[in-house]
C-alpha cells in the first residue's frame, strides 16, 4: 500500500442563480482537466449587486486531488 500525495488548486466559480450552482460550475469546469478530484473547500463567498439585487454569486474554492504515481 502506497501513501498518497495530494495537491490543491484554487479557482473561482460564478452563477447568476445560487451559491450551490457557483460551486458546481467551479467543480464541473475543473473536472474537464483535473483527474482524481476528492474534495473541495469553500474559501470565500462574494457577489455582485445591481439595483439592490444580487446578480451574481462568486465562490472561491480549493479543490483537492490525488497526484498520480
Amino acid at each position: 500500500m502506497s501513501d498518497n500525495v495530494y495537491k490543491k488548486i484554487e479557482i473561482v466559480g460564478t452563477s447568476a442563480t445560487s451559491l450551490e450552482d457557483a460551486i458546481q460550475n467551479a467543480v464541473g469546469k475543473a473536472a474537464q482537466t483535473v483527474r482524481r478530484m476528492g474534495w473541495f473547500e469553500v474559501e470565500e463567498i462574494r457577489g455582485a449587486i445591481k439595483e439592490d439585487q444580487v446578480t451574481q454569486w462568486q465562490v472561491t474554492v480549493k479543490i483537492g486531488f490525488t497526484l498520480e504515481d
